[in-house]
C-alpha cells in the first residue's frame, strides 16, 4: 500500500476480496446506471463497480489518495473522480434531474450527519448501499422497545426503508478498526409513510422525546404536547419515548402548537 491511512479522515481501507464481492452483490450496479461512490479510498471497492457498471463518479476527501486511486481503476471503466468533502457535496445537482445509486464504505465519525445530507436531497437518490459501524446500522433498522431504538431510527422511518445486509469483521480493513462493520440498504421513499405535515416540528418533537430516554413523554414532551395533544394521537402521555412507533411521534407532532 502507497498510501498511509489517515486518522483525521476515518480512513480504513476495505480489503477483504469476500466481503467487497458481496457488497458488489448487494447494490448490482448495472451498464447505464449513476453509481456514485463515496470516500472511494484505494479503489478496493470502485474496481469491481467499474467491471459492472463502466462508469463511477466518486468524491474523496483526500486529495493524495486520488491518483493512486486513478492509476489501480486505469483500464477498467470510466472513473470521475469529485475532491471534496461529501458533507458539503451537491448529489442532487450531480444527477441533473436522474437518480444517482450510492454507496460507499463511510468514515464512521460523520456517519449520521452524512446520512441526513444525503436525505435532504433523496429526490434524486434511488438507493444507498453503505458500510457503517455494526452499532449504527443496529439503531437505524431497530424496533421499537428495544436498546437500540432511538431518534435516528424514528427519522429514517420517515424518509426511508432501511434493510440492514450483513455483518463486517474488524479483519476486511487496514488498519483494522475499532469496532465491527455492517452494510445497510436504504431506499428513499416517496413521501413519508404515515401524514407528516411538518417536517422541522416532527424533527424537534422526535429530538425532545428521546432527550431523556427513561423520562415519560409526559415530562420530556411538555414544552410540546399538552394532555388534549396526546388524546387526539391516542398515545398513553406515561410511556417513554422508545416505545412510540414512528408513526405515533408523526402523531404528536401534528398535534395543536402550545406556542
Amino acid at each position: 500500500m502507497t498510501h498511509q491511512p489517515r486518522k483525521r479522515f476515518g480512513q480504513h481501507f476495505l480489503h477483504d476480496p469476500g466481503v467487497i464481492a458481496r457488497i458488489v452483490a448487494a447494490i448490482d450496479p448495472q451498464p447505464g446506471q449513476r453509481v456514485v461512490e463515496i470516500g472511494p479510498g484505494l479503489g478496493a471497492l470502485t474496481r469491481l463497480l467499474l467491471e459492472r457498471a463502466g462508469r463511477v463518479e466518486a468524491v474523496e476527501i483526500d486529495r493524495d489518495v486520488i491518483v493512486e486511486l486513478e492509476r489501480r481503476c486505469a483500464g477498467l471503466g470510466e472513473l470521475v473522480v469529485h475532491e471534496g468533502d461529501a458533507l458539503e457535496f451537491d448529489f442532487a445537482a450531480l444527477a441533473g434531474g436522474g437518480k444517482l445509486r450510492v454507496c460507499g464504505n463511510l468514515p464512521y465519525n460523520v456517519s449520521t450527519p452524512l446520512l441526513f445530507h444525503l436525505l435532504s436531497q433523496s429526490a434524486a437518490i434511488e438507493d444507498m448501499h453503505f458500510m457503517l459501524q455494526r452499532e449504527v446500522v443496529e439503531r437505524m433498522a431497530a424496533k421499537p422497545d428495544t436498546r437500540e431504538y432511538g431518534r435516528l431510527t424514528v427519522m429514517l422511518a420517515a424518509a426511508c426503508r432501511v434493510e440492514a445486509l450483513f455483518r463486517v469483521g474488524r479483519g476486511a480493513f487496514q488498519p483494522p478498526p475499532q469496532v465491527e462493520s455492517a452494510v445497510v440498504r436504504l431506499v428513499p421513499l416517496a413521501g413519508p409513510p404515515f401524514p407528516l405535515p411538518d417536517r422541522q416540528r416532527f424533527a424537534r418533537v422526535v429530538a425532545a422525546g428521546f432527550s431523556g430516554r427513561r423520562k415519560t413523554i409526559r415530562n420530556s414532551l411538555r414544552d410540546w404536547v399538552d394532555e388534549d395533544g396526546f388524546a387526539a394521537a391516542g398515545v398513553d402521555p406515561g410511556r417513554r419515548a422508545d416505545t412510540l412507533s414512528p408513526a405515533e411521534f408523526a402523531a404528536l407532532a401534528a398535534s395543536p402548537r402550545l406556542d
